[in-house]
């Protein structure tokens, strides 16, 4: 019963590199459920999270569209003219074009936040840059009052975001980076991490892989600051379909798992060549699978959940 694990060809053509990622060494004494658990941690402080709230910040009124729109301004020069304040309490200082923001100016708001840039339409359109009353910094391009194309957004905690945008979501190619040095490298969809992509943890492990909505799906590769590695399928931030988990001192698994255990039929290599190769259920030998010793010689048994039921026959 051998278990071949073929890595997918469209992911190894890919310039991920994760074999040069191991940093150094580390207590062995680390489990996996703890590396899971920094691995689920982490992953739900996504960038994303921390911009929903941008969208419901004071920013572009339509009250303030309609309320510049109705200037009985009919010129179509372009020009600089004194400083409009908006019945909301904003104040536009910049380019106009009869009753259109029109070219580069600021508009300022009353509770600090604040827009410099190119206006077109009598939106923002084009480069600029937004302050956020607390703190945070967006700087990029606009299209219609909205991010779109390149652009860089900081947040005030320090967390920072530079890359693609659509519709005020992160979408495309981006680099997402954190105070704790963790950081993200990959593509986006919607505002969630999302196809191919790099993760750096502060702790020293990383992923390369796929994503689906902010979740580790798909074929990707995980090592550990201690030397363990899985290549493999993953569901949903778990171990799941065929892999391969290996650790440094020689030990390796190659087979099934579901929800983060072995599960299903594998094979087992102890660092002195001793193997099981068999079944598995929740982590656990369960069915039939044989022993195979380094001198060549073999024992069968019969398994349940992790305990010898029978022994089949021995081979020499």
């Amino acid at each position: 019963m051998e278990i071949v694990f073929n890595e997918p060809k469209e992911f190894v053509q890919t310039a991920f590199e994760p074999g040069k990622w191991v940093l150094g060494s580390e207590e062995i004494g680390k489990v996996v459920k703890i590396q899971a658990f920094w691995r689920g941690f982490q992953m739900r402080r996504q960038f994303s999270a921390l911009l929903q709230t941008r969208t419901r910040k004071l920013r572009f009124s339509s009250a303030e569209f309609k309320e510049t729109k109705s200037l009985s301004i009919c010129s179509k020069q372009k020009e600089v003219r004194p400083a409009y304040t908006y019945r909301s309490g904003a104040v536009y200082v910049g380019e106009w074009v009869g009753n259109n923001r029109e070219g580069y100016g600021t508009q300022t708001w009353p509770d600090g936040a604040k827009y410099e840039g190119l206006w077109k339409n009598n939106r923002a359109n084009g480069n600029g840059k937004f302050w956020h009353n607390d703190g945070d910094v967006f700087i990029g391009n606009w299209k219609d009052e909205k991010a779109n194309g390149k652009g860089m957004y900081w947040h005030s905690k320090g967390a920072k975001y530079t890359g693609d945008w659509n519709n005020d979501n992160q979408d495309g190619y981006g680099v997402e980076i954190w105070p704790d040095k963790s950081n993200y490298e990959g593509f986006y969809k919607g505002g969630k991490k999302h196809g191919l992509g790099k993760y750096f943890w502060s702790d020293g492990s990383c992923y390369a892989g796929q994503w689906v909505d902010n979740k580790i799906s798909g074929f990707g590769i995980y090592e550990w600051l201690d030397g363990r590695r899985y290549t493999g399928q993953w569901l949903n931030n778990n171990m799941h379909g065929t892999g391969m988990y290996t650790w440094k001192d020689g030990r390796k698994y190659e087979g099934e798992y579901r929800f983060d255990k072995k599960h299903g039929v594998g094979k087992y290599t102890w660092g002195d060549g001793k193997q099981y190769i068999g079944g598995w259920k929740n982590g656990k030998q369960h069915g039939e699978g044989k022993y195979i010793y380094p001198n060549g010689a073999e024992k069968a048994f019969n398994w349940e959940e992790g305990r010898k039921v029978k022994i089949e026959h021995h081979v020499m």
